[in-house]
């Protein structure tokens, strides 16, 4: 028996996600498909710039006024997700007078406050910049955590009766009569039912409508209907440091190139990005040099950056589109405007929609884009309010501050629960049980661990993305069987083991670029670590049968009878 609802979203990325809160805050029946946790995609490996247009205002005007419209929407409703950092556009010798003049006469067009700085006035800002810049644009950029900002409008979605389905792979779009009538989904991915030898089970959900937001994977998905959308993925990478180098987002001020963007973001920062077309979003070479190449580049504008310890690299594809009377065979030429694609009209397909490429700033309005067109298709009234409705954590900033008066809240493990937790931090921390902090690089606490795992059960990946457990300087080196040791008590024990390898493998994901000088002796310490002290390399054999009862059960190795 099929799955029903009234819209069936693809993709848990912001756009997904932000579709699903829109839809669901007009009263509509909405059930969101992802393939993996909630970011999986292009959004959980971005560099966490909110932009101001500034990189936009002289290539493509039109985008940069829509980035400050949302940046100052965004400010508003998501106070808990965003850093305002503020952004420099750093002039340097080899940067042109013209191109400089050009972007600040383009900021003032587009009317994105800009400020003229001079070097010395931004190496007052930021010290570690190179004694070379001449000056720069202060301009309204921000930092802002894309897994947060995902989760709090899947929260917000929820809240209004949708339903997000994660580890739900959609394996084929179901057309009947010229019309998307739903989808096949493989379910039963999680590392519970995994650990068990569970197969995956296929449900059928059917809709009245049908939402392709998957990015970069909207052509595959569009392609299960048997239609064409041209998406032209390319991937980017990124690196990030063990400190924050600067505490404002700088930027390059030439026209758009490769290693061009310093991002602080939490307790790192992130250096990015290049830009490589891809056949497949899935497939692709995690190549050395473009690693090499952000560090090189970027130590030109932040010196510092030649000897900082290298924590990670990672690899984004954007989905970028060209319609096809506007196509170009350079992808930085590309425009990152995003297009909605009405396959009634477009391809004589009722019932089906994809929203293509676009920025993560520019998610919400995106969103709301889609919803006025599938409340326009089904006849559901309702004004979009996303603009106006704080997101869940963001409510009410001086409720937080009371509270955090209130009890004392002063130290820095308490401001960073804070941070994340927005106007939440009264609900989670406000327990009699013992609190420990269980990941020490980023100062997370039971409390919120075992929140997110009410929320999300035996998915470590999902508890980091909530947490930020398990991302900070050791990788998870000292806290993964602290997380593992939390689903043990809610599950057992196989089930957390299971689930903290599946961490500990995206965490080493990261380090295959980076192991070099002391970032090599951290990933030695941490493969040692969990080789001695959890047979991480399997050297003995461990006979799980005395785990199957539950924790609660399992028989001590002391205790077992004698053969």
């Amino acid at each position: 028996m099929a799955e029903v609802a009234d819209v069936l979203v693809i993709g848990g990325g912001s756009t997904g996600c932000g579709i699903a809160r829109d839809l669901s805050m007009r009263g509509a029946d909405v059930t969101l498909l992802e393939r993996g946790t909630l970011t999986a995609g292009t959004t959980g490996r971005m560099h966490g710039l909110l932009h101001s247009g500034t990189r936009y205002a002289v290539s493509d005007p039109a985008s940069a006024r829509q980035c400050m419209a949302e940046n100052e929407i965004l400010r508003e409703i998501a106070t808990h997700c965003i850093e305002p950092t503020g952004g420099l556009f750093v002039k340097q010798p080899n940067d042109t007078e013209a191109y400089f003049e050009e972007k600040l006469t383009g900021c003032r067009t587009c009317d994105i406050p800009v400020e003229v700085v001079s070097g010395d006035e931004a190496r007052t800002r930021e010290p570690l910049l190179s004694a070379d810049v001449e000056r720069a644009l202060a301009v309204p950029d921000a930092a802002i955590d894309p897994f947060r900002l995902c989760v709090a409008n899947a929260a917000a979605a929820e809240a209004n009766d949708a339903r997000i389905e994660t580890h739900a792979t959609v394996t084929d779009v179901l057309v009947e009569d010229g019309r998307v009538i739903g989808v096949d989904v493989e379910q039963g991915t999680n590392p519970g039912e995994r650990v068990r030898g569970e197969p995956g089970r296929t449900v059928r959900f059917e809709a009245d409508h049908v939402v392709n937001a998957t990015g970069a994977w909207a052509g595959r998905i569009a392609a299960m209907a048997g239609l064409e959308v041209e998406v032209r993925p390319s991937k980017g990478a990124m690196v990030v440091t063990n400190v924050r180098q600067v505490d404002t987002v700088i930027n390059r001020c030439r026209p758009k190139g490769d290693a061009d963007i310093i991002v602080p973001h939490e307790t790192t920062a992130i250096l990015g990005t290049t830009d490589v077309e891809v056949a497949d979003p899935d497939e692709y070479t995690e190549a050395q040099w473009e690693v090499d190449l952000l560090i090189d580049e970027l130590a030109e504008v932040v010196p510092a950056l030649a000897e900082a310890r290298t924590l990670r690299s990672f690899w984004g594809v954007r989905p970028l589109y060209e319609p096809p009377d506007r196509g170009t065979t350079d992808p930085t030429d590309i425009t990152r405007d995003h297009f909605l694609l009405d396959h009634a009209d477009r391809d004589d397909v009722a019932g089906f929609t994809s929203i293509v490429g676009g920025k993560f700033t520019t998610y919400r309005l995106m969103a709301e884009q889609v919803a006025d067109h599938v409340c326009h298709r089904l006849g559901i009234d309702g004004r979009c309010r996303t603009a106006e409705q704080p997101l869940p954590g963001s409510e009410d900033r001086s409720r937080l501050e009371d509270y955090m008066a209130a009890f004392g809240i002063r130290s820095p493990i308490g401001q960073r629960s804070a941070e994340r937790l927005g106007s939440r931090t009264e609900t989670i921390l406000a327990t009699d049980a013992p609190n420990p902090v269980l990941c020490d690089c980023e100062a997370v606490t039971r409390a919120e661990v075992r929140d997110a795992i009410t929320d999300v059960g035996t998915d470590l990946n999902a508890v980091r993305i909530r947490t930020r457990a398990s991302m900070g300087n050791c990788q998870g080196a000292f806290c993964s069987h602290r997380l593992a040791n939390e689903v043990a008590e809610e599950f057992d024990a196989r089930v957390a083991d299971e689930a903290m390898m599946e961490l500990y493998q995206e965490r080493w994901k990261g380090l295959r670029h980076a192991l070099w000088g002391r970032q090599l002796s951290q990933a030695a310490l941490m493969y040692h670590v969990h080789a001695t002290t959890m047979n991480r390399d399997g050297e003995l054999d461990l006979d799980w049968s005395r785990f199957d009862a539950g924790p609660e059960q399992a028989v001590p190795p002391e205790e077992e009878p004698e053969t």
